[in-house]
């Protein structure tokens, strides 16, 4: 048997070392586990048996929550070099769950004591973890009076997915949600940002979830949960156009996303974050402070992109995951910021002008 009758394509070789084939894709992008051969004419990824134990690998060390700079280094490096990230690893895992246990038991014993046209049912901790990662694209109330929609969040159910999003014009969040089961039709309704932050702290904790769609609003049930979120009249934007137009992303820039952050924080709110990445350096700062250089994986030519600190940060802060990954078209289209192997979450932030006089 030749090479080519080993080859698998890339939806069993997923199941094989049981990774999702967007994260597949993402591993060959950032060259961390490139496919046996790509077929010139349809671009379809095949890979072969021998690839298995590093993929496995690789998953391995993403369910510990390992950064992919750092993954990249046991994978890659000496033993005594993959001694030292694990061993730093699994110290920083100790001490963040310490402070996740703390912050949760605390959070515990403060806790409180129509005609159905639809129902939905999901996780409560799915419906929870959507709400805080959209719900910071929404506008502020200060800006809402000329467009009050932007205040809402966009539900739309359709084929067996749910979606929420949000949007303020400078930003856009969409996730999507597989739920355990949807009747009545497809539909769309807006509710207000503030109310759906309600319902965060009391979902977080149900195994279960069932939505209930009627003419008068929405009902949310659970385990000794009932709530009514009204729903709001408007045209919200239509998103699906620009994440249709986007262009092609020519640069990519993976980073950790506490480091990327932390970096961003240091660099102050004095004027625009100036980021340049090229394949060989990743740097950002803003106008007075000194420049930083957060560890990352760059793919693409030489970019220089200007954001809004505020806005990258809460960005960032929506995702999951430890890394974060922009793909970037140009420094005036919108940049995705998304958790570089979870593709059900897209965030959109628009770079702002780049004055030179901010190099």
């Amino acid at each position: 048997m030749d090479d080519t009758d080993a080859w698998m394509s890339i939806g069993v070789f997923a199941s094989r070392v049981g990774l999702a084939p967007s994260a597949l894709r993402f591993y060959d992008d950032c060259g961390v586990l490139r496919p046996d051969h790509v077929d010139d004419a349809t671009g379809y990824r095949y890979y072969s048996p021998n690839q298995e134990a590093r993929a496995v690998l690789v998953r391995r060390l993403r369910e510990a929550g390992m950064p992919l700079t750092d993954a990249s280094v046991v994978l890659d490096g000496t033993r005594e070099e993959a001694l030292a990230i694990l061993e730093g690893h699994a110290r920083r895992a100790r001490e963040s769950a310490a402070s996740a246990q703390s912050a949760i038991e605390e959070i515990l014993r403060n806790l409180p004591g129509g005609t159905q046209q639809g129902t939905i049912q999901l996780g409560g901790a799915e419906l929870a973890s959507a709400v805080r990662q959209v719900a910071p694209a929404a506008a502020s109330a200060s800006t809402l009076e000329a467009s009050p929609v932007l205040g809402c969040v966009l539900i739309e159910v359709e084929c067996q997915e749910v979606r929420l999003v949000a949007t303020d014009r400078y930003r856009l969040a969409v996730r999507a949600l597989r739920p355990s089961s949807i009747e009545g039709h497809p539909g769309r309704f807006l509710i207000d940002v503030s109310e759906l932050k309600k319902i965060v702290s009391q979902a977080m904790h149900l195994s279960d979830i069932r939505i209930e769609v009627n003419q008068q609003g929405v009902r949310l049930h659970g385990a000794g949960v009932s709530r009514d979120l009204p729903t709001v009249d408007g045209t919200f934007p239509d998103y699906r156009m620009t994440l249709d137009n986007l262009p092609t992303a020519r640069h990519r820039v993976i980073a950790d996303r506490a480091a990327l952050r932390q970096a961003i924080v240091a660099a102050g709110h004095d004027g625009p974050l100036i980021l340049h990445a090229d394949e060989q350096h990743f740097t950002l700062h803003s106008r007075g402070a000194a420049t930083s250089a957060p560890a990352a994986i760059c793919t693409g030519p030489p970019v220089r992109i200007a954001f809004e600190p505020g806005v990258l940060l809460l960005a960032l802060d929506a995702g999951v995951g430890p890394d974060v990954l922009l793909e970037i078209s140009s420094p005036t289209q919108p940049v995705v910021v998304r958790s570089a192997d979870q593709g059900s979450f897209t965030t959109l932030v628009m770079p702002v002008r780049d004055d030179p006089a901010d190099a």
